[in-house]
């Protein structure tokens, strides 16, 4: 018997698995769960009062962060969730593992792109983006994708003088398409307009619109594989003067404070689904899909840190209290965003793999 109660012991404290159970002295026993999450999400499951939230619950959850579109060819043992930046990446583990259950969708976050005033202020000048009401800027994305396709730099525009930052390809900066859910939604976005405001569904699309997709990821040069990494090298005033990000984290900046003087958000006025999507791998990792969907103060904390929840709309307009939205959309229809769909897994993974084939 001693044996036995030692071998148990034993596996608990190794771990490895898919969870464990937990008794904190005196509390409740937990269960873990270790999860994959996008990296535009870790804040979120390292604030105390989500980990607090989740324990009330009757879990420990134990976030990883990695590239969204990298989750299909990781090793998933002992993972209870994967929890993509969008539903693509989701989907594909779930063909990969015979998982026919809906995936759920918690919150989602649209992409934006961030500049400083001076950048934004020439955009505007040279008919490439929009401000309506004093507030919300617009980034015209067919007139930016057709600069890049005329090869413009950004010393072709007016009112350029002065600013020593404009200069070189006038070129966003995205994530790695081939990694990261933001930079394959980017090509998403660019692929609907230049297929004629259609979703790209077969063969023919793909080969109009590739040659811009490739000039839009090749001009890049090295690309980050998270979108954490882009955002962190705008704020450190490192990069190029437009980055393509998550609403989410310039939104949860603001909501706590913290917003860079100087940082215009600009909506692309045509964009794609970007659904933040929960797929459980075991029954608990669905519980805690779920939790985070229906879970009031899970839900709460998830606008606090710049996230659209699915069931509560108003809580991300609420999470600003005195400091207002700003220049934040308070809803994407009323600001005139298109939200297209974005093409199947495959068509996707096929436009990727166009857009960084070297010529």
């Amino acid at each position: 018997m001693r044996r036995v109660i030692g071998v148990l012991a034993a596996l608990v404290l190794l771990g490895g698995v898919a969870y464990a159970v937990l008794r904190p002295e005196g509390g409740p026993k937990l269960t873990e769960v270790r999860i994959l999450i996008g990296s535009e999400k870790a804040e979120f499951f390292n604030d105390p009062a989500v980990a607090e939230e989740f324990r009330a619950k009757g879990f420990d959850v134990r976030s990883q962060t990695i590239g969204s579109w990298s989750m299909a060819s990781t090793n998933l043992d002992g993972y209870g969730m994967v929890f993509p930046a969008s539903r693509g990446p989701a989907e594909e583990v779930a063909q990969k593992r015979g998982i026919s259950t809906e995936p759920v969708r918690p919150f989602y976050s649209p992409l934006v792109m961030i500049a400083n005033e001076r950048t934004a202020q020439v955009l505007l000048e040279n008919q490439l983006a929009t401000r309506k009401d004093g507030r919300v800027w617009t980034l015209d994305m067919r007139g930016y994708l057709n600069a890049v396709k005329a090869d413009r730099r950004w010393t072709d525009l007016k009112g350029v003088d002065g600013s020593p930052e404009l200069r070189g390809d006038l070129i966003a900066t995205s994530t790695d398409p081939a990694t990261s859910s933001s930079g394959a939604l980017y090509l998403a976005a660019a692929a609907y307009l230049e297929n004629g405001d259609r979703v790209v569904a077969d063969s023919a699309g793909q080969q109009k619109v590739g040659p811009l997709l490739n000039k839009l990821t090749a001009k890049q040069g090295d690309q980050k594989t998270s979108s954490d990494g882009p955002f962190k090298d705008f704020l450190s005033g490192v990069g190029r003067p437009l980055v393509l990000v998550y609403e989410s984290q310039v939104a949860a900046m603001a909501i706590q404070g913290t917003t860079v003087k100087d940082l215009v958000v600009l909506y692309p006025d045509t964009t794609v689904s970007s659904d933040h999507t929960a797929l459980g791998l075991t029954s608990d990792g669905w519980k805690i899909a779920e939790l985070l969907r229906d879970d009031p103060k899970l839900t709460a904390l998830a606008a606090t840190h710049g996230f659209r929840p699915q069931a509560r709309p108003e809580a991300f307009v609420n999470a600003f209290k005195e400091q207002g939205t700003a220049q934040f959309a308070k809803s994407l229809t009323e600001a005139g965003i298109v939200q297209a769909q974005p093409p199947t897994v495959q068509v996707l993974n096929e436009l990727v793999t166009a857009a960084k084939a070297k010529s």
